[in-house]
């Protein structure tokens, strides 16, 4: 791996220390509250597309405990040096130096009970560029088109499996419309900075093949009036609590 600073950070009010890079990218709330809403049973596979230093699956394997032994999880990322901290944060989840966006060796398509993804927040030439490349990569510096990214995802996902994933809010008739041909029974979740505001955070769970109809949910306000989390926030981000996304 090459040289980089890194820092060991408590997630859910320290059941868990995961590495990750000082500068560059780093594992927000957002990569917390799309782990707590995922609901597995035993023996499923799940498939982490965009995985980086591996947050998702590491707060989804502390959640469950014991549970997630019984679990098949992988992790899939372009770039070697945040899978190289995905390893060392847990090593019994295979992280895979793959791309997406074309054929990977140990990631099949419609093989895939779950599929979760954190795409990146905006595409190639939208924003300036992070000095930092961990972070322009996770960004979408690389990323031209974030309906392809979501059709790749869904990709993998088997018959009646599911794919869930957060994003901005203001992306969501895009990603609709990239799931739209192959999935259905959508669910989507607001995520409100605050109460009285628009949300800017959407999660959304997709069934491949699903017939249902879309629902929109009532959501999750994260912080108070004076900047703190609500009570529901610090239970799902310092307790490991399950985020029911169905209510």
């Amino acid at each position: 791996m090459s040289k980089m600073d890194v820092t060991e950070d408590d997630f859910l009010g320290g059941i868990i220390n995961l590495k990750q890079p000082k500068k560059g990218y780093r594992i927000t709330s957002d990569t917390v509250f799309l782990a707590a809403s995922l609901q597995v049973k035993k023996d499923e596979s799940i498939l982490d597309v965009g995985a980086a230093t591996g947050g998702i699956l590491s707060c989804l394997a502390a959640r469950l405990g014991d549970d997630a032994a019984r679990l098949k999880m992988t992790g899939v990322d372009i770039q070697p040096d945040l899978l190289s901290l995905a390893r060392e944060n847990n090593q019994s989840i295979t992280y895979i130096d793959g791309d997406i966006m074309g054929d990977i060796k140990g990631c099949e398509p419609n093989s895939f009970d779950h599929v979760v993804t954190n795409p990146p927040y905006y595409e190639k030439g939208s924003v300036t560029t992070s000095p930092y490349s961990s972070k322009a990569i996770a960004h979408g510096s690389d990323m031209d088109d974030l309906g392809f990214w979501v059709q790749r995802c869904l990709r993998m996902v088997r018959p009646k499996g599911y794919l869930s994933l957060v994003h901005r809010a203001d992306r969501l008739d895009d990603i609709i419309m990239a799931l739209k041909p192959k999935a259905g029974s959508i669910l989507i979740y607001p995520l409100f900075a605050k109460a009285g505001e628009d949300a800017n955070r959407i999660i959304i769970r997709a069934q491949k093949g699903g017939k249902g109809l879309l629902s929109l949910k009532s959501g999750l306000i994260v912080h108070k009036s004076d900047g703190k989390y609500t009570d529901a926030a610090e239970k799902i981000l310092r307790h490991a609590q399950f985020l029911d996304i169905e209510k």
